[in-house]
């Protein structure tokens, strides 16, 4: 696995631990190169892909070599990640749809305001019950879909004076992740700015944007909270947007692989490894948060009033993707039904 930094301080086990890592080494029969967009101390990489990497070479006994390759490090961007899996440029690799956006529909459902609950790792189970019902064999078909899931509750990080009021949007450049939420940002009186979350610190250092909205745990990983001085929670049950990933795989790299190797990517697919790496951004959410409140930033929560307006705003914006999904010879209104079933059934909060 590529950023094997504990082999790094073996010193004094010496030519002994560089003698077995070589013998891991001469027994791999695959090698799948992985690739996201992330610094590799973000709460993903370390929390889920590093240890589901592990988990692949410790059960398939060294058979596989799977090497992390973080911030695009094998070239390209952050919208290429989906095409360099289908295309073979890469074995694996993070997506999100919502970086090209209008190509994956069905995937916005998940991320439409106040969707999704404040635990990444509930709703990601019901992110992936929806992506079985409506995209697994259609959408994604091209690739290998080895777990989808959703971030926590999203922040809005500015600098200057924290937003407390819906009138505290009116004028603002707001970096946002996908249509939904810019068309959240929009309707609430902001200018969204959409760009991958790698391109947001440069762009806040800089005033391109007066702030953003990110969830808590990629904070610390693009170093967000040193350029941010306030940082505004939603208050509630439900997240004011979220954003959806694929953790797939190239389908040739898949069906090349012997069976009982196959059988070890799917026994670390599926559910409950969606929910997985919902468990990571929620262990990060935690990590984050505690280290910013340390620091003395500016944090607050918005009040009930306030999030039964956003709530309202919120439902416009359904409302309107709903009709567009319609207008595309899709039920809108069925995925909203379907998606908010699975959200509540999984919800552990309830």
């Amino acid at each position: 696995m590529t950023l094997k930094t504990a082999a790094i301080g073996l010193v004094a086990i010496g030519i002994g631990a560089m003698g077995q890592a070589g013998m891991a080494q001469a027994q791999a029969e695959v090698t799948l190169r992985c690739q996201h967009f992330l610094p590799p101390m973000g709460s993903v990489p370390r929390f889920f892909m590093e240890p589901w990497a592990a988990a692949i070479e410790e059960q398939s006994g060294g058979r596989i070599d799977v090497e992390l390759y973080p911030a695009m490090q094998l070239g390209g961007a952050p919208p290429a990640l989906y095409d360099q899996i289908r295309d073979g440029v890469i074995d694996c690799g993070w997506a999100l749809p919502a970086y090209t956006p209008g190509r994956f529909p069905e995937a916005e459902v998940m991320e439409l305001p106040f969707m999704t609950s404040m635990n990444a790792e509930d709703s990601s189970r019901a992110a992936w019950e929806f992506t079985e019902e409506f995209m697994m064999d259609t959408r994604f078909a091209d690739i290998h879909v080895m777990a989808v899931h959703v971030h926590g509750p999203g922040v809005i990080h500015k600098t200057g004076a924290p937003i407390e009021a819906i009138a505290d949007f009116d004028g603002l450049q707001l970096r946002g992740p996908s249509r939904q939420a810019n068309a959240l940002l929009e309707r609430l009186g902001a200018t969204p700015v959409g760009m991958p979350v790698p391109a947001f610190p440069e762009a806040l250092s800089r005033g391109v944007v007066d702030g953003g909205v990110i969830p808590w745990e990629v904070v610390p990983a693009l170093r967000v909270e040193e350029l941010a001085d306030s940082h505004t929670q939603i208050g509630g049950d439900r997240a004011l947007y979220n954003t959806f990933f694929i953790w797939g795989m190239n389908n040739d790299t898949y069906a090349s692989l012997p069976d009982d190797l196959r059988a070890i990517i799917d026994a670390n697919s599926g559910i409950d490894t969606s929910a997985a790496a919902g468990a990571a951004m929620d262990r990060g959410d935690t990590i984050a948060e505690e280290a910013i409140t340390a620091r003395g930033n500016t944090i607050v929560t918005l009040s009930d009033d306030v999030v039964a307006e956003l709530r309202a705003v919120g439902d416009e914006v359904t409302a309107a993707w709903i009709e567009e999904m319609n207008g595309l010879g899709l039920d809108g209104a069925a995925m909203v039904a379907f998606a908010r079933e699975a959200v509540a059934r999984h919800d552990t909060a309830n």
